[in-house]
C-alpha cells in the first residue's frame, strides 16, 4: 500500500503525508483510494479497497471506444470514494471520478509552480479555442501563438503544452496560454542559440514562414531572413521553389546586427559557386545541351547546371528576321542544344545561340545569289526609306528608295509598290555577318545618266516643260527623269527677283545646255546664254550678209571696169585699125 501511495506521490511532502493519513483511517466520502479488481461482472467491476466490504464501479467506466473492458481482474486502478453502500452489500465507487479528481490536482500543482501541461485542441469557441487537457479549458485567440493568427482552423487537432492561466476548481474553468510556452521555449533556445551566433558560423533551422523576397528560418529562439537571391546559385521565381514551411534547413550567418538582432542568412554560400570556372567550363563557340528555365518577351533562360543559367536573345533564336515571340520557339521546360556567344564571369552572365546549332541560311545565300545575280521575290514590308523582298524562306533583302529608280523622284516606296507585289530586283551586297541583303531596282536597266553628256553636249538647244519652280531657278524636264536647272541667274538678261513671275508648272521653255555632270546628275540650262547665243548668231549672219554684199558690189565694180576697158580697148583697137588702113 506505501508503493502504491509513494508512486501517486508528484508534489512534495504535503501529498505523501495526506495520502499516508488517508490510508491509515478509514475511507470517508470523497477520498481517492487504490483497489485490487476482483472481479468483473456483466454491469460491474468489484474492486477490493482494504475496507470491512468490497466496491462497486459500473462496468462502462472502463469500456474502450470500442465496448471492450480495459482492465482484468488482478489490476490496480483508481476509485473514488461515494461513501453509499448498495444492497448486495458493497460500497458505491467510481473510477471516472477519480481520473478527473487526479486532472484536477495535477492541474492546480502545475498552477501553483507555472508547469506546462499537454493537451490537444478540440474545436473553436467564442473568442479562441476548446483544449483537453484532461479537462475541458479555454485558450483565447491571443494566446495561440506568438504572432496573432488569423485562421484558427489550422490549430485543431494539434497536441501541445500550455501554460495555466486561471484556475477555479469550484467552477471548472480553466484558462492557458500555448503562447506562454513558446516564449518560454524560444527565450531558452535563444540563450543558446546566441552563444554560438556569429557570421560564418553554419547553423540549422526550420523554414518558418515564406514571402514573395524570402523565407524566415528559426534558428532556436531567433529568426533569421533567407533572402531569395542567397537561396540558390540558379534563377528562382519565387522562394517556394527552394524551401517550403516546416523544411530542415542548413545555413549559414552572412550577417548579424546584434543591437538589432536581425540576422541574415544565406543557403547557396555552403555550396561552391558553379560561376568561378564558368568561362573555362563554358568556352565561347562549344555547344551544350540545357533546359529552358524561363520564357521572357526578350528571349530564353536555360540552364546549363544547376546554378549556371544563360540567355538565348530573341535575336539569337532564329535566322529569320521576323519579330516571333520566344514562346513561339521554345517552351519552359524544352531540353534545347545551345551555342556558347560570350562568358562574363564577373556579371555571372552567359549569351546563348539557338540559331547558330542550324545551318546558316545567309551563308548558303552568299553561294547562291552573289552580288550581280538577279532575284525575284514579293514585297513582304514597305518603310519610309525602301521595300523589303522575301528572297529566300525567313529572309529579306532591302530595296533601298535610292535604287528604285535611276530617274523617276520616288517620295515614299509606296507610290510604286504594295504589299505582296512580285519584284525583280539586283543583289548589290550581301552582308553575312550582320545579316543584310541589298537589293536594287533601277540596277536592271542601264542608267541613262551614264549618256546623258553625249545626248546633251554643250551649246544643244534643248525644248521641255517646266516641272517645278523655286526661289532659286527653275526646273525643265528634258525627257522622263531627266532635268535639268535654270538657275536665276540665266532666266533673263535682265534682273529677275521671282521666277515664279516668268514661269509656271507646265510652261515649254526652249534654252540652252551649259553644263553637264552626270556624275552629280545634274544638267544646267540658260535662257540668258541662248539668247546671247542667238544675238551672236544673228550677229554673224549679219556680218556675213554685209561681207556678201561688199564682196558681191566689189566684184560688180571690178567687172564694169573690165567691161569698160574691154569695150575702150575694142574701140581702141577698131580706130587703130582704121588708121592703119
Amino acid at each position: 500500500m506505501e508503493k502504491e501511495l509513494s508512486d501517486k506521490v508528484h508534489g512534495g511532502d504535503n501529498d505523501f503525508e495526506s495520502l499516508m493519513e488517508q490510508s491509515l483511517r478509514a475511507p470517508r466520502a470523497g477520498d481517492v483510494l487504490t483497489g485490487t479488481v476482483l472481479l468483473i461482472t456483466r454491469d460491474s467491476v468489484i474492486i477490493d479497497i482494504n475496507y470491512k466490504c468490497e466496491g462497486q464501479v459500473p462496468l462502462a467506466e472502463f469500456l474502450d471506444h470500442e465496448g471492450n473492458p480495459v482492465v482484468r481482474e488482478g489490476d490496480e486502478v483508481d476509485v473514488y470514494f461515494e461513501g453509499t453502500e448498495t444492497e448486495n452489500g458493497t460500497v458505491t465507487l467510481s473510477h471516472a471520478k477519480a481520473e478527473k479528481f487526479k486532472v484536477w490536482r495535477e492541474l492546480e500543482r502545475a498552477f501553483q509552480n507555472e508547469v506546462p501541461v499537454e493537451g490537444v485542441i478540440l474545436g473553436k469557441v467564442k473568442g479562441g479555442l476548446q483544449v483537453d487537457i484532461g479537462v475541458p479549458a479555454f485558450l483565447p485567440g491571443s494566446h495561440v501563438d506568438i504572432r496573432p493568427a488569423r485562421n484558427l482552423d489550422r490549430y485543431i487537432g494539434q497536441r501541445g503544452r500550455f501554460q495555466v492561466l486561471k484556475f477555479n476548481r469550484a467552477r471548472g474553468n480553466v484558462v492557458v496560454s500555448r503562447r506562454a510556452v513558446i516564449e518560454r521555449e524560444r527565450t531558452e533556445l535563444k540563450e543558446q542559440t546566441l552563444k554560438v551566433l556569429e557570421e560564418g558560423v553554419i547553423l540549422e533551422g526550420v523554414v518558418k514562414n515564406i514571402t514573395d523576397y524570402g523565407a524566415f528560418v528559426d534558428l532556436g529562439g531567433l529568426d533569421g531572413l533567407l533572402h531569395i537571391t542567397d537561396m540558390s546559385w540558379g534563377r528562382l521565381q519565387h522562394p517556394a521553389e527552394a524551401v517550403k514551411v516546416g523544411d530542415k534547413v542548413k545555413v549559414v550567418v552572412l550577417k548579424y546586427d546584434p543591437a538589432r538582432e536581425r540576422v541574415s542568412l544565406g543557403m547557396k554560400q555552403i555550396m561552391p559557386d558553379p560561376w568561378t570556372r564558368s568561362a573555362e567550363n563554358y568556352p565561347v563557340g562549344a555547344r551544350f545541351k540545357g533546359k529552358v528555365v524561363s520564357v521572357t518577351d526578350y528571349g530564353a533562360f536555360v540552364e546549363l547546371e544547376k546554378g549556371v543559367e544563360g540567355l538565348i536573345h530573341v535575336s539569337e533564336m532564329s535566322w529569320s528576321k521576323r519579330a516571333v515571340h520566344p514562346s513561339k520557339v521554345v517552351n519552359q521546360g524544352d531540353m534545347v542544344e545551345v551555342q556558347v556567344l560570350g562568358v562574363d564571369e564577373a556579371n555571372r552572365r552567359i549569351s546563348l545561340g539557338l540559331k547558330q546549332t542550324e545551318p546558316n541560311p545567309w551563308e548558303e545565300l552568299a553561294e547562291k545569289h552573289p552580288v550581280g545575280s538577279l532575284v525575284k521575290g514579293k514585297v513582304k514590308s514597305i518603310t519610309d526609306f525602301g521595300v523589303f523582298v522575301e528572297i529566300s524562306p525567313g529572309i529579306d533583302g532591302l530595296a533601298h528608295i535610292s535604287d528604285l529608280s535611276w530617274t523617276k523622284k520616288v517620295r515614299h516606296p509606296s507610290e510604286v509598290y504594295k504589299k505582296s507585289d512580285e519584284v525583280e530586283a539586283t543583289v548589290l551586297g550581301i552582308d553575312v555577318e550582320n545579316e543584310r541583303v541589298s537589293l536594287g531596282v533601277k540596277q536592271l536597266t542601264p542608267d541613262p545618266w551614264s549618256t546623258v553628256a553625249q545626248r546633251y553636249p554643250l551649246n544643244t538647244r534643248v525644248r521641255g516643260k517646266v516641272s517645278s519652280v523655286a526661289d532659286f531657278g527653275v526646273f525643265v524636264e528634258l525627257e522622263e527623269g531627266i532635268e535639268g536647272l535654270i538657275h536665276i541667274s540665266q532666266l533673263s538678261n535682265e534682273r529677275v527677283d521671282k521666277p515664279s513671275s516668268l514661269f509656271k508648272v507646265d510652261d515649254e521653255v526652249e534654252t540652252i545646255v551649259v553644263q553637264v555632270d552626270s556624275r552629280e546628275r545634274r544638267i544646267g540650262l540658260s535662257i540668258k546664254a541662248l539668247k546671247q547665243h542667238e544675238e551672236h548668231e544673228e550677229m554673224q549672219a549679219y556680218l556675213k550678209r554685209e561681207h556678201e554684199a561688199a564682196r558681191f558690189s566689189m566684184e560688180d565694180i571690178l567687172n564694169e571696169e573690165l567691161r569698160l576697158d574691154r569695150d575702150e580697148g575694142g574701140r581702141a583697137t577698131t580706130r587703130g585699125r582704121g588708121r592703119d588702113r
